[in-house]
């Protein structure tokens, strides 16, 4: 198939650091290509990959400085139309912006919602174009806008080559916390439950600009050296190292989490995740096969003397059996299949998609 990928232009794909939707489309992308399919990707054009490159600018938003404008946005758009009819269908990363070109669009266009419904606003605007076809990343995701036309959930997917596991528990005694520092996030209650167990913690993610003053006056002030470390953010080979040699992994999220990727990338590493239940977190923990899953930070903090009774190796073959880059791939293979039948049928009537019932599989939160 001819397929093309439209990235965010905030990060570069993949991201030198933080970027979970980008580091998504990467790893989708090389596998497509992998399996034999041309991929266009639509990115900043400092990306790395091996598909073929068409970008607006010359380098991510985020390394130029530039702030997230919708003419940016609107150029990549302008780029996709421009090359529209090369392909079979087109992979929408970048949300909202994409969804008034569908009706013009040759091929169709599938969208992967990668974010929260939020706010208002958004929820309002997206109902207009309900019609379209999407993709959840996870089954809770769809709550929070129900209405709009799922064909399918598919669950983000890790080249496991890229993470070697540490299976034995021995001499791992520190407690990681990686993502972005807001208070969603619960680094301030992963921070507590290193204190009140004795346990050093080491932080690493980005600080963006409208978290500056949370992380002043809720994280700083515990950051020691010794009992907390900051590390700041860290690129794949460090993140790897940093979870793989962790007792465990600490994700007390306070926010209805779409998927976590962190949550997946530290199982490849062989390492239990403890996490709040709220948002996708059942979906993709077992609560006390591959980490602990309770309602309070109270509760999840007494499960970390629990952490010994995780094995390790159960950890590593729940990502084998779920969340591999190959099995995401051909979930989306599978639904721009069913879609380019679809369009070739009524290629004219945009609105005539049916609600394909294209699912990843069994939960793996319920194994």
């Amino acid at each position: 198939m001819r397929i093309a990928q439209i990235a965010p232009l905030w990060e570069a794909v993949p991201p030198t650091k933080y970027g979970g939707t980008e580091l998504v489309v990467h790893l989708l992308s090389e596998e497509l290509l992998r399996q034999g399919h041309e991929v266009t990707l639509f990115a900043s054009g400092d990306s790395r990959t091996s598909a073929r490159l068409i970008s607006p600018v010359a380098q991510s938003l985020r390394a130029s400085g530039a702030q997230l404008c919708d003419h940016l946005e609107l150029q990549l758009m302008e780029c996709v139309m421009a090359h529209a009819e090369e392909f079979d269908v087109v992979h929408n990363h970048v949300g909202i912006t994409a969804l008034p070109f569908a009706s013009i669009l040759r091929p169709p266009m599938l969208t992967t919602l990668h974010g929260a419904f939020k706010p208002k606003a958004f929820r309002e605007f997206i109902q207009r174009y309900a019609h379209l076809p999407y993709v959840s990343i996870s089954d809770y995701q769809r709550t929070g806008c129900p209405d709009l036309n799922y064909v399918g959930t598919v669950y983000h997917g890790l080249n496991l080559k890229a993470f070697t596991p540490s299976l034995t528990s021995q001499d791992k005694n520190d407690l990681v916390f990686l993502g972005r520092f807001s208070s969603e996030k619960g680094p301030q209650h992963a921070i507590r439950m290193a204190l009140e167990t004795g346990h050093r913690l080491i932080m690493a993610g980005k600080v963006d600009r409208v978290d500056r003053e949370f992380f002043r006056e809720e994280i700083e002030p515990w950051i020691d050296g010794e009992r907390i470390l900051f590390i700041g953010e860290v690129n794949h080979p460090q993140k790897v190292k940093l979870m793989s040699q962790a007792k465990a992994t600490l994700c007390p999220v306070t926010w209805p989490e779409p998927f976590g990727l962190v949550l997946i990338e530290s199982l490849a590493c062989g390492t239990p995740v403890l996490a709040l239940r709220d948002g996708s977190i059942p979906e993709i923990l077992s609560d006390g096969v591959t980490g602990f899953i309770r309602d309070s930070v109270e509760e999840l903090t007494q499960c970390i003397g629990r952490i010994s009774e995780i094995d390790r190796r159960i950890c590593r073959h729940h990502v084998e059996q779920h969340f591999t880059v190959s099995r995401m791939a051909e979930d989306y293979l599978r639904i721009y299949r069913l879609l380019v039948e679809q369009s070739a049928k009524n290629r004219y009537d945009q609105h005539q998609y049916p609600a394909y019932a294209v699912t990843a599989g069994p939960h793996a939160g319920v194994h």
